[in-house]
């Protein structure tokens, strides 16, 4: 192809670059109708491909383009024979687009998983009658490169607060600082969090999702934090120091502010009991927590938005 069809002109230098395209957010539902007692999946799928697609770019020929409304179609169609893990469908996925299509080379699968639970009626669960729950949103994203695969597991809007055990002291201060030290404070957090796993890993996801999430939380609550960022990575720590079939995770946690309302002009004393719950702005805190000695995987981030 010549300069000028690439969009370069005389002197060139103009060239596409790397590119993905593929479908966004589908809604899936799928019941299990199996017995009378039915199990819900509620899944939110992303669907992304790269490859050879050079030619709709710069010719408009779609002959190597699937349509994003297929990939909405086989996810559907793959949720018939069911969904399980979340780590396993995106796998199933991943395996299917680039197997299908021979100028696919690889991709990113993206899925939030809602969890629900069953409404007690007469003091029973109910079989077919569920309400929304959950105190996060589980996560799960496959990435294609080649022949790799590179399986992330992971949550968001995990929301925890403890009410005491926790400072900040020691900081720098100059002409703007106003922020008192303190040995005494509420922290409180938005955890967002994803673990990779080792290359060829394949465990039971859904038990180690659960592992996963009681560490984190069980080290949260521990010990006393001298700030956000020791908490966070001993979180991490505890988690791959449990977990052998993990070798990387990444945090992203605000700090959800909690600043002592002064009730002095009320002729009231404050012993640490009220405060002003500030929803911005707020502290940005962002670590990754490897294990030694493992090789990165740039590709396994590439594109997941918001983990350093």
């Amino acid at each position: 192809m010549t300069d000028e069809a690439n969009g370069g002109g005389e002197g060139g230098g103009i060239v596409l670059g790397p590119n993905r395209y593929g479908k966004a957010e589908v809604r899936l539902v799928r019941v299990t109708r199996d017995t009378a007692r039915h199990e819900l999946d509620d899944l939110n799928v992303t669907s992304q491909l790269r490859g050879d697609f050079s030619a709709a770019h710069l010719e408009g020929d779609n002959a190597h383009v699937v349509a994003t409304d297929t990939q909405k179609n086989t996810i559907f169609a793959f949720a018939r024979e069911g969904v399980g893990a979340p780590e396993e469908f995106l796998l199933r996925l991943a395996g299917h687009f680039t197997g299908e299509f021979d100028w696919v080379t690889g991709g990113r699968w993206l899925a939030e998983r809602y969890a629900w639970e069953r409404i007690a009626a007469d003091g029973e669960p109910h079989d077919h009658a569920f309400v929304r729950t959950g105190q996060e949103v589980r996560t799960a994203a496959v990435v294609a490169d080649g022949p790799a695969r590179h399986v992330l597991g992971g949550l968001k809007d995990l929301t925890v607060m403890k009410t005491t055990g926790s400072g900040f002291e020691g900081f720098p201060r100059d002409r703007y600082t106003t922020l008192q030290e303190t040995s005494d404070r509420i922290l409180a957090t938005s955890v967002a969090v994803r673990w990779r796993f080792a290359a060829g890993a394949r465990p039971d996801y859904d038990a180690l999702y659960a592992r996963v999430r009681a560490r984190l939380l069980a080290s949260f609550a521990e010990g006393y934090s001298p700030a956000l960022q020791a908490t966070l990575y001993e979180m991490g720590r505890a988690v791959l120091g449990a977990e052998p079939e993990l070798d990387e995770i990444r945090f992203s946690m605000p700090n959800r502010h909690h600043f002592v309302v002064d009730l002095a002009p009320f002729g009231l004393d404050n012993p640490n009991e009220v405060f002003f719950a500030a929803d911005r702005p707020y502290g940005l805190i962002e670590a990754s927590v490897t294990r030694e000695g493992v090789e990165p995987a740039p590709a396994a981030w590439e594109g997941v938005a918001g983990f350093c």
